[in-house]
């Protein structure tokens, strides 16, 4: 028995025994979670050079093996590169995504999700959104470096309400907020930004059946789907999201309660490492059977 397995069973002792600290669990898992993501970066990542210029804000370009390369603007960037193209994190809670499908992707900051979607499935639709000007700027120039044609970038937020919304500036780009949360009260600055709701998003660009709707829009996952008309919904097969507990009055069980309410079955993931985040995937009951 080597010492990981130890300390494993050890641990696994530590908590049968009803002697767990919460505080410490937390800990662990985080530590864990780092340890795992650090050899997948040193793996993923083709040219690690450019790791110590995304610290100084420098935006390198970072080259996936096997999968895209992305300009970035921050290591933030790269991790959030790591669990969307390395971990493959909405398609490890939800399904693999399949060539042929139409994909909305709720934002899409600076495309991440879309350009490895778009890459990974040539004869796949993938319709990006995102209001924030720089991660739009960010989005288009990722997908002009890899070629993508069938990827189409829309400067839009998805809201409950269409026309013209605040977006409040937290902390880096990513984190940037629409909806009325916790953050948007100490945002630094507030832009307003065009907006659609989901229902005229998909009349826009003419998609009668969404096959995948991914959604990492900071806790602005609430105000839209549950506001989300019927018609809406029915055209959306499956939803993968992150949410954002604690950001609203709502959390993720208001989610769960509502798309069970129209006919899918759902499923949630906690992130493994912050308790009011994790990942939401529901598909339509209908498909299950199939």
């Amino acid at each position: 028995m080597n010492r990981f397995q130890t300390r494993v069973r050890a641990y696994s002792w530590w908590r049968a025994s009803g002697r767990e600290d919460k505080l410490a669990i937390v800990m662990l898992n985080r530590l864990a979670y780092y340890a795992r993501s650090i050899p997948t970066i040193a793996r993923g990542v083709a040219n690690l050079d450019a790791l110590p210029r995304s610290m100084l804000g420098l935006n390198p370009i970072i080259r996936l093996r096997g999968g895209p390369q992305l300009r970035v603007g921050s290591l933030m960037d790269v991790w959030i590169a790591k669990e969307t193209i390395l971990d493959r994190d909405y398609e490890r809670v939800g399904t693999s995504i399949l060539d042929g499908w139409t994909i909305l992707d709720v934002g899409a900051a600076l495309g991440d999700f879309a350009v490895y979607v778009g890459l990974a499935h040539p004869t796949a639709r993938v319709i990006a959104f995102e209001p924030f000007t720089e991660s739009f700027a960010r989005l288009r120039e990722n997908i002009e470096l890899n070629h993508l044609k069938n990827v189409t970038a829309v400067p839009r937020a998805i809201s409950n309400n269409g026309g013209m919304i605040s977006l409040a500036k937290t902390g880096s780009a990513v984190q940037h907020t629409i909806t009325e949360s916790t953050l948007s009260g100490h945002a630094s600055e507030s832009l307003r930004v065009p907006a659609l709701t989901l229902n005229d998003a998909l009349d826009d660009h003419e998609v009668n059946r969404c096959d995948f709707l991914k959604m990492d829009c900071e806790g602005a996952e609430f105000e839209i789907l549950l506001n989300a008309p019927v018609s809406a919904t029915d055209r959306i097969d499956r939803i993968c999201l992150e949410y954002h507990d604690g950001f609203t009055s709502q959390d993720h069980t208001a989610l769960v309660r509502h798309l069970e309410n129209r006919g899918y079955e759902v499923t949630c993931t906690p992130n493994p490492v912050h308790a009011h985040l994790g990942f939401l995937y529901a598909r339509k009951a209908i498909i299950n059977k199939l």
